[in-house]
């Protein structure tokens, strides 16, 4: 897994939330939340598992909406924010972190209903390994982004310290085959890069995400988009 040690690290994962979504960061964690939000909808008795969860940003949102989640992640680090996240939100008798390897989930098959990974494949070395193990814990639905080959992305992805892995629609495609998943639902967006909006006071940022979104909204907005969100049922 790329970056796996620089994850893990205290600094890192102390800095993590003010690193990339302060300034024009928030616009990329409010349009998260909701693109994970809109894919898992209603969350009443629904049994999720985030993988790779990092410091709980998503995990602890779902959990103040009533569902009933554990966050997986290899950093130790990266937990012990998430905990701190969830006491302060006063959920932390409604969820669960967990250290463990996603590459060998230590939960049975048909576990959660959903299974969803945020900030995770572009990172994955063996991505069809990951998919299928999470379609393997999955009853219902398997939800996870990407960023895109054949886009902004892949220019900025020569100035990252760790690169990304950048994925072609057909790529994605083969994936879900493979993992017996069907994609059920697709959003595309950011027609700029992430680490652009980071860069940029957020004063400075709503203007151009609203040039970015009219783009993304144009006929050529799904060719250009830098990210994918991608919903998958399970076969």
């Amino acid at each position: 897994m790329k970056g796996e040690e620089w994850y893990q690290a205290d600094e890192v994962a102390e800095e993590y939330d003010e690193k990339r979504f302060s300034r024009g960061g928030r616009l990329i964690d409010r349009r998260e939340k909701q693109a994970v939000l809109d894919a898992l909808g209603p969350l009443e008795d629904q049994r999720v598992l985030e993988i790779a969860c990092g410091t709980g940003r998503f995990t602890v949102m779902l959990a103040e909406r009533g569902a009933d989640i554990v966050g997986l992640d290899i950093s130790a680090a990266m937990l012990q924010q998430g905990r701190k996240k969830a006491q302060a939100a006063g959920v932390s008798d409604h969820l669960e972190f967990m250290r463990g390897d996603a590459a060998r989930l230590p939960f049975p098959d048909d576990h959660f209903d959903t299974v969803f990974a945020m900030r995770f494949f572009h990172l994955a070395d063996t991505p069809a390994a990951f998919l299928s193990e999470m379609r393997r814990v999955a009853k219902e639905q398997v939800i996870f982004d990407t960023f895109n080959a054949t886009s902004t992305r892949s220019i900025y992805n020569w100035l990252l310290p760790m690169g990304s892995r950048l994925y072609s629609r057909t790529e994605v495609e083969k994936l879900l085959a493979e993992a017996d998943l069907e994609l059920a639902e697709e959003d595309h967006d950011w027609i700029l890069p992430y680490g652009f909006y980071r860069k940029i006071p957020g004063s400075i940022a709503g203007p151009i995400r609203e040039f970015d979104e009219s783009v993304g909204e144009s006929v050529v907005g799904d060719s250009l988009a830098s990210v994918s969100y991608w919903a998958a049922s399970v076969e």
